[in-house]
C-alpha cells in the first residue's frame, strides 16, 4: 500500500507490531463507517470497533467500542476518572487526532489522548479498528492496541 500510510501504520511498523490492513472502497454515502467496513470485508461485527471521541471534563478522550453498540457517555467518564462526559465536537476531534471522521484510529494520535477500550474487546484473539483513514481497517490483538495506547480496558459499551 504504497503512499496509504497513517500515522497509525507507521505506528505500528515502528514498534513491530503483528497487524494485517484490510482495505476497501468507501462508499461516502454509507451512514455507519464502521458497518460499512463490517459489509465490505465480510467481516464479524463484535471484532469491529470503532473510533470515537468524547470531551470528559474538558478533556478529549477516545472511547473504543463494537459497531453495533453506543457508546455509555457516563461510563466512559468514570473509567477516565471524570464526572461527566459529552461527544466531543467533530473539529477538535480531528484537530487532536489528526484525522478525519470516519478515519479516526486509536493509534498514532496528533496529541497524546487518553484511550479507553470496551471490555469486550478482549474476547477476542484480533479486533478490527481504523487505520486511520476510511476504508483502511487494521487487524491487530486487543492487548497490542492497549499496550501502544496506554489504554484503560472497561464496560464503556452499551445497547
Amino acid at each position: 500500500m504504497a503512499g496509504k500510510g497513517t500515522p497509525a501504520t507507521a505506528l505500528l511498523s515502528k514498534q513491530e507490531v503483528a497487524h494485517v490492513l484490510h482495505a476497501y472502497d468507501h462508499d461516502p454515502r454509507h451512514e455507519s463507517y464502521g458497518l460499512e467496513a463490517v459489509q465490505a470485508l465480510g467481516l464479524d461485527p463484535a471484532r469491529v470497533f470503532k473510533t470515537l471521541v468524547a470531551d470528559v471534563d474538558g478533556r478529549l478522550t477516545v472511547g473504543v467500542v463494537p459497531v453495533t453498540g453506543q457508546l455509555d457517555l457516563k461510563a466512559l467518564a468514570a473509567a477516565a476518572g471524570g464526572k461527566k462526559a459529552k461527544m466531543a465536537d467533530p473539529a477538535a476531534a480531528q484537530r487532536a487526532t489528526g484525522y478525519v471522521l470516519g478515519g479516526i484510529s486509536p493509534l498514532g494520535h496528533r496529541s497524546r489522548l487518553p484511550v479507553v477500550i470496551d471490555v469486550s474487546a478482549e474476547a477476542f484473539e484480533t479486533i478490527h479498528c481504523s487505520a486511520g483513514r476510511r476504508g483502511l481497517e487494521v487487524e491487530l490483538a486487543p492487548a497490542d492496541l492497549v499496550r501502544l495506547t496506554g489504554a484503560i480496558v472497561a464496560p464503556i459499551a452499551g445497547g
